[in-house]
């Protein structure tokens, strides 16, 4: 279990695979000079509601993660929060798709055969 640390007063714990991809998103959009809300739903244990926290970028910010081995991206799901994050709420964590690679092409074409070369 990861966690990410917002101005020193604020901790959340995100699996290490979430959290990977989530620095990635911000990284990218704080690069970019542009600010944005993230949120997400509470544990119950901290009473299961929602959380939103506004990012830009001279938020300090720190990922601490569970294990030292890098995480492996999954771009779809990269594209789809830098995507998201334009909302006016918004960025809101969501589940992870599935990785584009494994599904057939959007167009109706069948997938190639793994043995026929891709042009």
């Amino acid at each position: 279990m990861g966690r990410l640390v917002y101005d020193s007063r604020l901790d959340v714990d995100f699996e290490d695979r979430l959290l990977g991809h989530l620095q990635v998103v911000i990284g990218t959009k704080l690069g970019r000079g542009e600010s944005f809300y993230l949120s997400w739903k509470d544990l119950p244990a901290v009473g299961s509601g929602r959380t939103s926290i506004w990012l830009h970028p001279a938020s300090a910010l720190r990922f601490r993660y569970a294990s030292a081995d890098r995480v492996v991206l999954n771009q779809a799901w990269v594209r789809r929060w830098i995507a998201d994050s334009y909302a006016p709420g918004g960025l809101r964590l969501t589940d992870e798709p599935e990785p584009e690679g494994d599904r057939p092409p959007r167009t109706g074409t069948p997938a190639p055969s793994p043995r026929a070369p891709r042009l």
